[in-house]
């Protein structure tokens, strides 16, 4: 683990986990399950391997600038921590340094923030060299807001140059350059990736496959169903980001040779701002991908407000038109709740995909008969929406979702007609496998040789990515 944050907890260390549960300007509470956020955060330490002891909610009315806690409730968690033996406080939301230092003092015990805690399993977990170096970078990003938490050593002075009069460099001062200066050069670094993996991406939509991503909330089954499809050994683990790397690999299609599946890192609420600008170029994959599929936890009973975290990330990444209605998604999330599964009699109008979404409704194999009745009444109501009912585990539904898939790719297509030379391998392979051959004649002979008459049926955007070949 990071040694910074974690320099005297090791894995397997007892935690307590608590949930700053906010009051909004008008004293109603935030609109989330409190429950499904407390499964969360504990998830969330059980990937680092943490021993969670204890995890409670509590109120915040009005945040306390130098301790976002009350002094009662400072006092209610050190009793919970004495009585369940905690030797570290997880805080399930965003600390200033200030408010960690105090905490710190006044509890006797290492604390860490949300922030914090998913840097430490981002630093476990990434195994490529861009992964370490992005974590790095978010790392460094999170920390040089924080060098007050060292204390006394980084106020004293080093002193002056040459003729220079005046105070030296403070240790504090020289440190935060040292930062500056590693961050600039890992940022050089991964401007590189960056251009590396754009030129991976035109070869690709020059190649004759098109490109279907996964994505979805941590946790959602994504590697699972990953794995069922290609047959690939993807770690899938019940664990949240059990995936921080993107892998792709073939898998055939009904009608199509063959397309490129990808697993991405899985999304989540209140991801930290360093992640989300670091981990940019590989969520990038997702915007040259023809087809989204979107892995849903079905029995998860905040799946509409983690769908919600998902179309937000995928509109700042410039995937959907950012048209959310925020108010209109809380209200059906909360009649969601009531009803058990939700009903969608009043469709509010979302974000407008700019890439065909199929959701994909995992983890059909946990539900209860009621639920799945509930959820197909549901689906009933989702006109102009495409979903799928799979369980990656046992492999139900996946031929439908692949069949759909396959659909989606072809929509919308018309049947062209071209003159090519029989000796153009790169242009006769693309159309056999990215669209339906629908005839093929000889057409004589050319300056090149022998030419062939095919008519094949293919998509806008298949037929932009031939005329560029």
């Amino acid at each position: 683990m990071n040694d910074e944050l974690m320099d005297e907890v090791t894995r397997g260390a007892r935690a307590l986990v608590v949930y700053p549960q906010m009051r909004g300007p008008r004293g109603q509470m935030a609109d989330l399950d409190v429950d499904a956020r407390l499964e969360e955060a504990k998830g969330l330490a059980l990937a680092i391997g943490l021993e969670v002891v204890e995890a409670m909610a509590i109120v915040i009315r009005e945040p306390r600038a130098a301790t976002l806690f009350g002094e009662g409730q400072i006092q209610n968690i050190s009793v919970a921590c004495t009585l369940h033996e905690a030797e570290l406080i997880i805080v399930d939301g965003s600390l200033t340094a200030i408010q960690q230092r105090n905490l710190e003092e006044k509890l006797k015990r290492k604390v860490i923030d949300r922030t914090g805690l998913i840097l430490e399993i981002f630093g476990e977990r990434a195994a490529t060299a861009e992964g370490r170096l992005q974590v790095e970078l978010a790392h460094l990003d999170y920390q040089a807001g924080r060098l007050v938490r060292s204390w006394t050593h980084l106020e004293r002075q080093r002193g002056g140059f040459g003729f220079l009069g005046g105070p030296g460099e403070t240790q504090i001062e020289a440190d935060r350059r040292l930062i500056r200066d590693r961050m600039a050069k890992i940022r050089r670094e991964l401007e590189q990736v960056r251009r590396t993996r754009g030129l991976h991406r035109d070869r690709r939509e020059k190649a004759p496959w098109p490109i279907v991503a996964l994505v979805g909330y941590t946790n959602a089954g994504k590697s699972t169903l990953f794995n069922r499809l290609t047959g690939a050994e993807v770690m899938a683990e019940d664990l949240l980001f059990a995936t921080l790397d993107p892998t792709m690999r073939a898998v055939r299609l009904p009608g199509l040779e063959k397309a490129i599946l990808s697993d991405t890192v899985g999304f989540i609420s209140d991801l930290p701002t360093q992640l989300v600008a670091a981990f940019r170029a590989t969520l990038e994959e997702v915007t040259a991908a023809d087809v989204i599929v979107h892995v849903r936890d079905m029995a998860n009973p905040d799946t509409e407000a983690q769908k919600r975290q998902v179309l937000d990330i995928l509109a700042d990444l410039g995937v959907m038109e950012p048209k959310i209605d925020e108010r209109a998604l809380r209200r059906k999330e909360q009649d969601d709740r009531v009803i058990g599964w939700g009903r969608d009699d009043e469709e509010e109008e979302g974000p407008a995909p700019l890439i065909p979404i199929i959701e994909v409704w995992n983890k059909w194999d946990l539900l209860a008969p009621e639920q799945i009745e509930a959820l197909r009444e549901a689906m009933s109501h989702r006109d102009g929406e495409t979903i799928i009912p799979v369980s990656a585990l046992t492999g139900e539904g996946c031929d439908d979702m692949l069949a759909v898939v396959s659909r989606t790719l072809t929509l919308g297509s018309k049947v062209y007609s071209f003159v090519i030379p029989a000796a153009d391998g790169q242009r006769l392979a693309f159309l056999h496998a990215r669209g339906e051959v629908v005839a093929e004649e000889d057409a004589g002979e050319g300056e090149e040789g022998p030419l062939l008459r095919i008519q094949a049926r293919l998509s806008e955007r298949e037929l932009g990515r031939f005329t560029s070949l």
